[in-house]
């Protein structure tokens, strides 16, 4: 599939830096195809003041430390309240520690986001790879910004009921239910969804093979991914996954380079907010025209000969 692209593209990455959130961002970061222009930090995985800890040492590892602002933004759900999975990340670097003393970037991530959507509009693609709760407040506070983005990747929810935080929701939108709801909601001119199930459990997963290889690059980035990676990859082999799951660097992949999308299809999707399945995404084709489309199929290959490049310090 193709699409025509600039020759950087402006790019805001929406996270809950941990594990393969900081492997997305590498990408982000590192690959000539992306101009990231923010990083945006909304609560999900770890402590939100370890997240960005998380999110400094990656730039630091990166080599971009001081070129990428880092915006703080919401601690909390839009229904209050904030849902870890430390159980999965531990603090989401294995222990690692960053050597800077850099501060995040004074203009809240609400603020930035909207701003660069009006000084790239048109242009500008948002990557969500934690919970919607940041975008749902910018929906909120003007109600011309989801016209303004080219593209919203988003990594969440399930094309068939399969979860990763309860039996039915996936932990992204399960993390605020509400924010889901909304961003789904609103009118972006395209939307692409990177699911947890099946499209992660089948193109997505790194095995212990491809993690050795990464280890044997030995280099800083390397380094940092097997260390990182370490948690999340034992919690998922431990859990019948064939090795560590990497939804998170798809959907920054697929922003940038739309050959690893194979198959997609356009959907509608209901959010459930209530009851025991609080968080599924009920999805189902399109009946009219849709600016909504879930990845059905990626390139699982293409996705680790990306993240290989990175580490290997090839780009």
């Amino acid at each position: 599939m193709t699409d025509a692209q600039p020759s950087r593209i402006p790019l805001v990455v929406d996270t809950d830096t941990a594990s393969d959130d900081c492997f997305a961002l590498l990408l982000a970061l590192r690959d000539p195809r992306a101009d990231l222009r923010a990083i945006t930090m909304v609560q999900g995985n770890v402590g939100f003041d370890q997240q960005v800890h998380n999110a400094f040492l990656t730039l630091e590892v990166a080599g971009r430390l001081g070129d990428v602002p880092v915006h703080l933004g919401a601690r909390e759900s839009l229904a209050g309240g904030w849902v870890g999975a430390e159980d999965v990340h531990g603090d989401g670097v294995g222990g690692q520690r960053r050597t800077n003393d850099a501060a995040p970037d004074p203009e809240p991530a609400v603020d930035a986001l909207l701003r660069l959507s009006r000084a790239h509009e048109g242009e500008l693609r948002i990557v969500a790879i934690g919970p919607l709760t940041n975008l749902a407040h910018a929906i909120d506070r003007d109600p011309g910004f989801a016209a303004r983005v080219r593209e919203l990747v988003i990594m969440g929810g399930s094309l068939d009921g399969v979860g990763n935080v309860t039996p039915h929701a996936e932990y992204n939108i399960y993390a605020d239910v509400e924010a889901a709801a909304a961003v789904l909601g609103a009118p972006f001119p395209r939307v692409r969804l990177v699911t947890w199930s099946p499209l992660t459990l089948r193109d997505a997963v790194f095995d212990a093979t491809r993690v050795a290889r990464i280890d044997a690059l030995g280099t800083a980035m390397s380094d940092f991914f097997v260390r990182a990676n370490r948690a999340p990859f034992d919690f998922d082999v431990a859990h019948g996954v064939g090795g560590s799951t990497h939804p998170d660097t798809l959907s920054v992949l697929t922003a940038i380079d739309p050959a690893v999308v194979l198959e997609e299809r356009a959907v509608e999707v209901d959010v459930v907010r209530a009851g025991e399945r609080r968080g599924a995404t009920d999805v189902r084709d399109a009946t009219a025209a849709s600016s909504l489309t879930a990845v059905t199929r990626a390139d699982g290959e293409r996705l680790y000969a990306a993240m290989l490049g990175i580490l290997a310090g090839e780009r």
